[in-house]
């Protein structure tokens, strides 16, 4: 039976940057490819990435100029659709971290603290980071840029791949921590209030 360090591993700082840069330059090229869903950490982290990816991309539609009333809120809509899979996922991989987890015995008792952020929202933001860096890199390219914009765009860069770093060391410190107990794991639904037809009824009489 592998170790727990080895069933955690996919969930490195370093694999998941390496593995959303990859993917990202990827679909740039060819086109963002849908994903089968699963529930192992590849799958998972895959579907996260390709649902930011689309979302990326249908907000930046919805910025143009020439979108009409009805296609910005078809897209909205869509929009609303992805980031509620994308939502479950990141609770599939606490959920599948709370499993490991436990099955190796670790449950600390409530005098060890919580982490502010879950493994899965780390990843998420991890994802989200990448699309960022990916499409600032983009306009630096460019040739139409003035020196004042290439620089403050450059130091934008320089912001976020720090933030870049400082999250991956993150993700990686609370992974050691959970595996040594210092750290207590908890799964926290992810309850989406605004596109619920519970909290928006038709007849509010």
């Amino acid at each position: 039976m592998a170790s727990l360090s080895e069933l955690l591993k996919p969930f490195s700082g370093e694999r998941l940057t390496e593995w959303f840069s990859d993917l990202t330059a990827l679909w740039h090229d060819t086109a963002p490819i849908r994903p089968n869903y699963t529930t192992s950490p590849k799958g998972l982290t895959q579907w996260i990435h390709y649902k930011n990816y689309i979302v990326w991309h249908l907000e930046e539609k919805v910025r143009n100029d020439d979108i009409t009333d009805a296609e910005i809120l078809e897209a909205e809509r869509t929009i609303d659709l992805h980031n509620l899979k994308r939502l479950a996922a990141i609770e599939q991989i606490d959920i599948w971290l709370d499993n490991v987890l436990k099955s190796a015995g670790l449950s600390p008792g409530d005098d060890v603290d919580v982490n502010s952020e879950t493994p899965g929202s780390i990843i998420d933001r991890l994802s989200i980071l990448t699309l960022k860096i990916y499409h600032l890199r983009e306009h630096l390219d460019s040739d139409r840029l003035s020196e004042q914009a290439r620089n403050n765009f450059n130091i934008r860069l320089l912001v976020l791949e720090e933030q870049y770093s400082d999250l991956t060391k993150a993700l990686d410190k609370l992974l050691l921590d959970l595996r040594q107990a210092k750290k207590r794991h908890k799964v926290y639904r992810q309850f989406k209030i605004y596109n619920d037809p519970n909290f928006h009824p038709k007849d509010h009489s």
